[in-house]
């Protein structure tokens, strides 16, 4: 079995504030999982922290842009920093976030590294840009785009390797069905695996397929993206955006462990889950349980 190696990247620079003079809590996340005794748990190796600048938006008003930009564009070249290095020594690398722009860091580490696919577990496809939105600014909603290549070129051309992912190397899963991206994401043919389409041909047997797709030669391997916002929020309401018919956890733990298993699998992120809204951790435990035992033989 690898090394797993675990990296907090405490990051909220993506969220919008979730009220007036506060900042959003998941750059708690790391440290609420380290509580649940996950490296103990999964024999990881320590992997450190990279320090995020401060959530500080300034005076940025709607129409200026992503949020934090500058804050982002500095953070993602040192998080891409610290994946490479483990993905070139052959560790299984799991980020613990933060919010969903905390993908770029591990985007712009593999682009440098060669040709990678992306296997994104999420609730949506975090693919806002301006062709198809007025409302840019929260990079957390916005980093599927951004990474391949739609987006301003301060986040999304770093070290000129725009685009990080290519949009044929990318597969969706758990996207709510009815998510307003899903036309144009048919349009771009970028597969997408809504919850609907997981239950239809079992979880399984969606999981399999998606591994299968992603082990072409074309690719050097793939990275997982795992958004807590995937899971239905009766089992998992400490999200920033909690959207009803999500995955259960017996649905998301079959693929969840088919996808990290494959020897194609170079690391994984995990996102947005919010300890300020999970007062009594029981959401935290689950998450930790589902990473857990997704790496279980």
């Amino acid at each position: 079995m690898r090394n797993i190696v675990v990296v907090d990247a405490p990051s909220n620079l993506g969220l919008r504030p979730p009220a007036p003079g506060t900042v959003p809590g998941c750059c708690k996340l790391a440290g609420a999982l380290r509580e649940q005794r996950i490296l103990q748990r999964l024999k990881a190796s320590e992997g450190g922290v990279v320090v995020p600048p401060r959530y500080d938006r300034g005076g940025w008003q709607e129409g200026d842009g992503v949020f934090n930009a500058a804050a982002i564009a500095a953070y993602t070249p040192r998080l891409a920093d610290r994946v490479e290095r483990h993905v070139r020594a052959g560790d299984f690398t799991l980020v613990l976030g933060g919010d969903c722009s905390i993908q770029l860091g591990a985007s712009l580490a593999l682009r440098r590294l060669g040709r990678y696919g992306l296997a994104a577990i999420d609730a949506s496809a975090d693919f806002r840009h301006t062709g198809n939105s007025d409302r840019i600014g929260a990079a957390g909603g916005e980093e599927l785009a951004i990474a391949t290549g739609r987006g301003q070129d301060d986040l999304a051309d770093l070290e000129g390797l725009k685009p990080y992912l290519r949009d044929e190397d990318v597969r969706l899963i758990g996207i709510r069905d009815g998510d307003e991206d899903l036309a144009e994401l048919a349009r771009l043919k970028m597969p997408v695996l809504t919850v609907g389409e997981v239950r239809s041909r079992g979880p399984a047997d969606a999981a399999a397929g998606v591994v299968r797709s992603l082990g072409s030669d074309a690719l050097d391997g793939y990275w997982v993206h795992l958004d807590a916002d995937v899971l239905d929020p009766t089992v998992m309401p400490a999200v920033d955006s909690p959207d009803p018919d999500g995955l259960l956890p017996r649905e998301l733990t079959p693929i969840l462990g088919a996808l990290v298993r494959s020897p194609r699998c170079v690391g994984m992120n995990v996102t947005i889950y919010d300890p300020d809204l999970d007062p009594g951790g029981t959401a935290g435990a689950l998450l930790a349980d589902l990473i857990v035992d997704a790496f279980a033989p």
